[in-house]
This record gives C-alpha cells, sequence and structure tokens, in this order.
C-alpha cells in the first residue's frame, strides 16, 4: 500500500519554466511580447482571460517562479480588502528599497465594484502588479478604470492534441506524475480522455488520477513504484466514461415499472396507435401517476416525433399541460386522452429529434469550439481591437442572400437536418 500524496496531480504536473508550458503560442511564443516581459522580470499590469484549464494559474506560477519581485497570491473568492490593506503596507515597504510587489488574483470577476476600487490606485500608482485571472470577459466584469491599466492576454482552450500530450506527460513522469504505477491506457483511452475533458488539462489529469485510484483501489504517491506485474494499473474507456458520469437517481421506488409504461405510452403514439396508446394511458392515471408527468412527456413527443411535420401538435400538447394544471383529476383525463389520440394520428418526423442528437454528438467531440470573430458580440472597445465582429454581414441588408459561415472552422458545411 502506497503512502497517500496530498497533492494533486495536477498541481505536480504545473510546468516551472516557459520552455515546457504548453499551447497559447499567440501570446508566449517566441518574440511575443509576454513572453519577453516574463523573461526579462519587466511585467506589466494584465489580465488573463481564458477557458479553465487553458493555464492561467500555471503562467502566473512560471511567472513566480521567475521573477525576483515578491510574489503573492491570493483567490478573490476568499480574501477581501482587508487582506489588500495588509498586501499594500507591506508593498510600500518593498517599494521603498526599489522591489516590485506581484499581486496575483484569481478569479478576479469575483470581486465587486468597491473591491476593485480599493485596488485602482495602487496599480496607478505602481505601487503593485497586478496579474488577474478570469473565466470571465473582463470587458464586463472588470472595472473599466482598472481594466484600462491592464493588458489583456487572451489564452485559447487547449487542442485535442496538446491534452493528449500532457496527459501523456503525466503518465511517463515518475518523479511529479504517475510513471511510477505501470499504467496500462493505449492511444484510444487516451483520446477518449482528451476529448471528455473539453479542453480543461487540469480535468484531464483529475479524471487520470482518480481513475487509477480506483482502478487499483490504491493511494497514489508519485514517489514510490509497485513492485511486480501484479499491480499494473490497467484503465479502460469504460473506466474514464464512468469517471465522468454524474449519478441520476429515479424518483419512486417502483421506476421500473412506471418507466416501462410511460415508454409502452410513447411507443404506442409514436407508432399511431391510437388505441394502445389510451390503455397506457389509462394504466398511469388510474394508478395514480401525476396527469402533469404524463403532459410534460406530451410536450416532449410532440417536438420529438412530430415536429415540423405538424408544428401545432406542440400547442396541443401545451394547452394539455395548462388545462390540467387548471381542474386537475380526475377530469383532466380526458384532456389528457385529446392530446394522445390527436398526436397518434398525426403524421410523424423525428428530424428535429435526429439533428439535434448529431448536433450534440459534434459538441462532445469536439467540445467548446471557439465562436468565430466575425459572429461575436462587440459592444467593447477591448472586444472589437480583438477583432469581434469585425466582417460580419448583415442579413437583410444583404436581402438574407448572404455567403456567410455560421459554423465554427472544424464543422464548416454541416448538415443536420
Amino acid at each position: 500500500m502506497f503512502k497517500s500524496s496530498h497533492t494533486p496531480l495536477a498541481d505536480r504536473m504545473r510546468p516551472k519554466k516557459l520552455e515546457n508550458f504548453l499551447g497559447q503560442e499567440e501570446i508566449i511564443g517566441e518574440n511575443k511580447l509576454l513572453r519577453q516581459a516574463i523573461e526579462n522580470d519587466n511585467l506589466p499590469s494584465m489580465i488573463f482571460w481564458g477557458p479553465p484549464g487553458s493555464g492561467k494559474t500555471t503562467l502566473a506560477f512560471i511567472i513566480a517562479q521567475q521573477t525576483k519581485s515578491e510574489f503573492v497570491k491570493f483567490s478573490a473568492v476568499t480574501a477581501g480588502v482587508k487582506d489588500l490593506r495588509t498586501i499594500i503596507k507591506k508593498a510600500e515597504e518593498n517599494k521603498k528599497s526599489e522591489k516590485n510587489t506581484i499581486l496575483f488574483i484569481d478569479e478576479i470577476h469575483r470581486w465587486n465594484k468597491a473591491q476593485q476600487d480599493a485596488l485602482l490606485p495602487h496599480v496607478e500608482h505602481g505601487t503593485i502588479i497586478l496579474i488577474g485571472a478570469t473565466t470571465e470577459n473582463p470587458s464586463f466584469v472588470v472595472r473599466g478604470a482598472l481594466l484600462s491599466r491592464c493588458r489583456v492576454f487572451v489564452l485559447k482552450q487547449l487542442s485535442i492534441e496538446q491534452i493528449e500530450i500532457i496527459i501523456l506527460q503525466a503518465l511517463k513522469n515518475k518523479q511529479d506524475g504517475i510513471g511510477a504505477l505501470h499504467v496500462e491506457i493505449n492511444n484510444k483511452t487516451i483520446k477518449t480522455l482528451a476529448q471528455m475533458s473539453n479542453g480543461d488539462a487540469r480535468i484531464a489529469l483529475n479524471v487520470l488520477e482518480y481513475s487509477c485510484s480506483v482502478s487499483n483501489k490504491i493511494s497514489l504517491a508519485p514517489s514510490e513504484s509497485p513492485v511486480g506485474d501484479s499491480n499494473e494499473i490497467k484503465i479502460s474507456s469504460d473506466i474514464i466514461k464512468q469517471a465522468f458520469q454524474k449519478s441520476h437517481l429515479f424518483y419512486d421506488k417502483n421506476g421500473d415499472e412506471h418507466y416501462n409504461i410511460i415508454s409502452a405510452l410513447h411507443k404506442s403514439i409514436r407508432g399511431s396507435d391510437s388505441d394502445a396508446a389510451l390503455y397506457w394511458l389509462a394504466r398511469m392515471l388510474e394508478a395514480g401517476e401525476d396527469p402533469l408527468y404524463v403532459a410534460r412527456r406530451l410536450v416532449r413527443f410532440a417536438s420529438e416525433d412530430i415536429g415540423l411535420s405538424n408544428s401545432r401538435a406542440l400547442e396541443q400538447a401545451v394547452a394539455a399541460y395548462n388545462a390540467c394544471h387548471f381542474i386537475g383529476m380526475p377530469e383532466c383525463n380526458v384532456i389528457l386522452a385529446q392530446a394522445v389520440v390527436y398526436m397518434s394520428r398525426c403524421k410523424k418526423s423525428n428530424d428535429l429529434y435526429v439533428g439535434y442528437e448529431k448536433a450534440k454528438q459534434d459538441v462532445k467531440q469536439h467540445g467548446n469550439l471557439p465562436v468565430p470573430l466575425h459572429l461575436r458580440n462587440a459592444p467593447t472597445k477591448l472586444m472589437k481591437d480583438l477583432n469581434y465582429g469585425k466582417d460580419y454581414k448583415y442579413s437583410p441588408d444583404c436581402d438574407y442572400q448572404e455567403n456567410q459561415e455560421y459554423f465554427p472552422e472544424e464543422l464548416e458545411g454541416k448538415k443536420y437536418i
């Protein structure tokens, strides 16, 4: 049995030098402003804006390792103005001895107006160098006066390939990673993990660590290795998927029969058998089923199995739900019967259902693909400077004949319906 490692794998694998940092070449590549600023230890106040797991905190950690300035980190979730006063007092002392103070505020978007205002004069006078990290649009969550005194660096979501590299590094690294644990995992499973992590390196490493733990029922420790091949940890795609799952509970103790009957009702309507549909409806209502539950299922059915082949079906379903809400059982039974028979006799189409499932699959496979710049909203100067909304063609001006792409680049030309 191994001794427990209290430091999560994601933190142990955090790069300590710029040359080991993966991704974000647009801002820390060779000869880029931020890279030069870090290497020369001559940093401006700045905001790191990007999705979770893209490297905001890691960049701050690298700066902390390389700077000669005093580096102070706290979270906007737990620290307030009182904590800020203590830091400012120390920063003023540092300034007298010509030493800079870098203040890193994680989740700076959680600081309110008054807290950000308390920070502003000290950034303006150079008492501190601010590095703020946020997943939110700084145009909306950072005070304009404070934002104008900071450089904004936009970090992008990591690609599947980059996440795969990070996973492989953790698997091979015996000192900080899990290379000493003899993990058996194939390339397909690594890709599955990378895809499901949705561009978040921390999630990928957390799930990998958890999967190792539950697979071998041991506590992970990077410094010790198992003895013999019998301690090999095998991780499959199924284990990875289970590690991502959230549990869902049925709401009654007779769940199987309940869901069997609602399934029979749904499939009878889909098969246009109004008589069988009425039977299953009666089975549910006479057993004491909540009529509003049935009505909600009919609302779903109207779009899933009828859809645009008869758009009035959704109107009928919503009307039935409202009527059941007004009068309740037993009088509402005939209202539900009307909706069930109407939908049974409707022409059917599942184009909407199939189309949405295809779109959902692309979302799962490709994760949060960035919105093309020309489709983004640009209400602030910062966003316009970043080319948000540039070259967008306004449909009415083009008589709705514009030649314009509305998909992310990776999905151009896709057809779902």
